[in-house]
């Protein structure tokens, strides 16, 4: 087994545990306003509804380019250095020991934390397009050095990060070969003394590690507690497929972190009561195809039929419109989706259309996604919401929202038969 070089600190930081957040941080600025729409000119309108508007642009338009932020939000093309989660993945699962602790589970108490609770997370989101495959291994493997002696935390030193990283391939590698798994879990003994349970993270390597002539680009390293923090492999997996952090973390750490996108997409809070993946990352996923996504990319006024967004397809309705994009710059754009009790998000806050800002020239951590807060002066679910302001952003029906400062406008209209929540869109 030859070792590579890890070149310099990993990129990714990680959410930090709910206990650890300060809520009552400032809020962005809210320029925005919802108000009724008129009931006979709602009535009317959405009696004419279609899944999209006759001669609407194809949804290539509004497909942002890919940038050189890290974890661009960009969709017009696949970053290769990542698995595409368009198929079936493998992925191992290896439980690490150390000499100055004896371990108090097993790794099928582990292994029972994340699976399949994960691979039903991704199954769901995916419209059970991708399916996350986790073999466990059954014994630990001891690391060469005590626990403490690695300084595992949050922000890890990288000469400390890179010696256990190298250790743990090291100690791995005569007994799992790597070259059969798209996907590498080193899971640590999350009693041993020198663990953290907040350095849980994706480790990228800019030259890759090499182990059985398998260059290995990333690892996820788990150091959570027993029973872990919910849906925290889930965020964690995002990041391998390219995904970015959409939490804020504070310069001082002691801040909201939840104020871009509150409990909506595990990117933001493993926590969240909505953590389904926003539609935009479905899209760039690959699992809403571009038929399924609509296009605003001229002024006027077009309509929509919106599915929500957990709902599996109708039958017979493939083309059925999951996502609804309004281009509002070079790099920038405003998405429209529908979010409904269902799927990962049966104990979501609320219900109606949400709307959020996408920004493919933002990197991971600083914003790419900004959710618009419809209902400014008011909250939700105070005693389990990640972020209560934005817990109630979504609009409900008979609501308007108006966005000056990109002379957007979205009105909701109603409910139609199949389901979906007919909106308007006009663009000045």
């Amino acid at each position: 087994m030859q070792s590579g070089h890890i070149a310099r600190e990993p990129r990714e930081p990680r959410e930090q545990s709910a206990g650890a957040r300060d809520a009552g941080a400032a809020r962005g600025r809210r320029i925005r306003r919802v108000t009724a729409v008129a009931g006979a000119a709602a009535a009317l309108i959405a009696s004419s509804f279609i899944a999209g508007p006759a001669g609407a642009d194809a949804p290539r338009p509004c497909a942002l380019e890919r940038t050189d932020a890290h974890h661009s939000e960009g969709v017009d093309t696949w970053n290769a250095a990542y698995p595409q989660p368009r198929r079936e993945l493998r992925a191992v699962m290896v439980f690490l020991s150390f000499p100055d602790s004896r371990p108090r589970t097993t790794p099928a108490d582990l292994a029972a934390d994340h699976f399949p609770a994960t691979s039903d997370f991704f199954a769901r989101s995916s419209y059970g397009r991708f399916q996350l495959r986790a073999e466990p291994l059954k014994r630990w493997i001891e690391m060469p050095a005590d626990s403490t002696s690695y300084e595992i935390q949050r922000d890890w030193e990288p000469d400390r990060r890179a010696r256990y990283l190298r250790d743990a391939v090291d100690a791995v590698d005569p007994k799992v070969d790597f070259g059969d798994y798209d996907i590498v879990y080193f899971v640590a003994d999350p009693d041993a003394p020198g663990v953290d349970s907040d350095a849980t993270k994706v480790v990228n390597f800019d030259r890759p590690l090499v182990a059985d002539g398998t260059r290995l680009r990333r690892i996820v390293t788990v150091f959570e507690q027993h029973p872990p923090d919910r849906n925290v492999l889930a965020h964690e997996t995002g990041h391998v497929f390219d995904l970015p952090d959409l939490y804020h973390r504070p310069a001082d750490g002691k801040a909201d972190w939840d104020t871009h996108v509150g409990d909506w997409d595990m990117m933001g809070s493993q926590f969240g009561l909505a953590p389904d993946p926003f539609a935009w990352h479905k899209w760039r996923l690959g699992w809403i195809t571009d038929a399924q996504v609509g296009c605003v990319n001229k002024t006027g006024t077009s309509t929509w039929s919106v599915q929500p967004l957990h709902a599996p397809p109708l039958r017979g309705a493939l083309r059925s419109t999951r996502l609804v994009v309004i281009r509002t710059g070079s790099d920038s754009a405003l998405a429209v989706e529908v979010r409904a009790r269902g799927g990962n998000d049966a104990e979501s806050c609320t219900e109606g259309v949400l709307v959020y800002r996408v920004r493919a020239r933002t990197a991971s951590g600083e914003g790419p996604i900004e959710v618009v807060d419809a209902h400014p002066g008011s909250s939700a679910c105070q005693s389990t919401s990640v972020y209560p302001p934005l817990a109630d952003a979504p609009l409900g029906a008979g609501e308007r929202l108006d966005l000056p400062e990109d002379g957007v406008t979205v009105s909701v209209t109603g409910r139609a038969p199949d389901g979906g929540w007919t909106l308007r869109v006009d663009r000045r």
